[in-house]
């Protein structure tokens, strides 16, 4: 089968390089522009290029997924199917329908639960014991198209958003290896979503990473996780941003203290760093980035920064 690959992330690495790996005819690749990246905002290339680029795939990057132009760049490739996986773009009905067996996507969530672009982020920091993938055929409405398949995976106790990312990216991979595996044989079946159940996961906003020591622990705990490696959690101390990264509940009695109170320091443990007076208790961070510098063990902060007393985040 004739595959159109689109996508830009790391996420999306794995299921590219599995279709390279199992031989399909990958006829092209759609990735977003290059964009400036990290502190010195130099200009870099997607994930997905630089790996297409080592394979010697053409790359497509329109600044949007329209027009005429390109539509015909699209229809010399001659794909049979378009592949998406966290491409980045709303794509139109013309588009999802120039190859003749349509396209299909791989959404990290259970759909209809978590339609949206931050599935892996909301799942923790809302609690979810579980999440999964799902390989779909794209319409129009976002995440909204019927189910070609599904596997459902467990989070982890202590998962973080890059941590369950990573490992669903690759088991995305092989359910969607797998899903072409069904179509080629004409064995799939398409299920409709139940709109009715559907659940959303908007884009991850700078203030939805924010940390309000007035909830409990265990809210805490989810954000901290859900936010680790992007955007991440953060807090305010002394008027400067401080991201707040592993958290550990502690297992004390609520303190006598107001939420955001800096109650213990440990410089010497890196298994404990800093706890924090919140709702009916308290939490460990045992790692943090200052802003403008590198993420570090609290302790070693701690030892350099020697907080004064009394200190609260905010």
């Amino acid at each position: 089968m004739r595959i159109l690959f689109w996508g830009t992330p790391e996420f999306a690495l794995p299921t590219l390089r599995a279709l390279v790996g199992e031989a399909h005819d990958v006829v092209g690749v759609v990735t977003r522009p290059d964009r400036p990246a990290g502190r010195g905002r130099v200009v870099r290339p997607p994930p997905v290029k630089r790996f297409a680029e080592e394979e010697g795939l053409p790359v497509l990057q329109p600044l949007k997924p329209v027009g005429d132009a390109f539509l015909a760049e699209v229809r010399a490739l001659g794909p049979e199917l378009s592949v998406v996986v966290a491409y980045g773009e709303i794509l139109r009905r013309e588009v999802l329908d120039l190859p003749a067996r349509g396209s299909i996507n791989l959404h990290a969530s259970l759909l209809p639960a978590l339609r949206g672009a931050a599935p892996i982020q909301r799942a923790i920091a809302q609690g979810h014991e579980r999440t999964g993938v799902t390989v779909m055929r794209m319409v129009e409405k976002m995440d909204a198209g019927p189910i070609l398949m599904q596997v459902a995976e467990p989070i982890g106790e202590d998962e973080t958003g890059s941590d369950l990312g990573a490992r669903l990216s690759e088991i995305g991979a092989e359910v969607m290896i797998e899903t072409l595996a069904l179509m080629e044989a004409g064995a799939v079946t398409e299920t409709p979503q139940d709109d009715a159940i559907a659940t959303f996961a908007p884009r991850i906003r700078r203030e939805d990473a924010h940390i309000d020591w007035k909830l409990d622990a265990t809210s805490i705990a989810r954000r901290m996780r859900a936010f680790d490696a992007v955007p991440g959690a953060w807090t305010m101390l002394d008027g400067v941003e401080l991201k707040v990264f592993r958290p550990r509940i502690d297992d004390a009695g609520p303190p006598l203290s107001e939420p955001g109170a800096v109650l213990e320091m440990n410089e010497s443990d890196p298994s404990c760093g800093m706890r924090v007076a919140c709702d009916g208790g308290s939490i460990w961070v045992r790692e943090v980035q200052p802003q403008g510098r590198r993420r570090m063990t609290t302790a070693a902060w701690l030892r350099g920064r020697k907080l004064s007393r009394p200190a609260r985040l905010a």
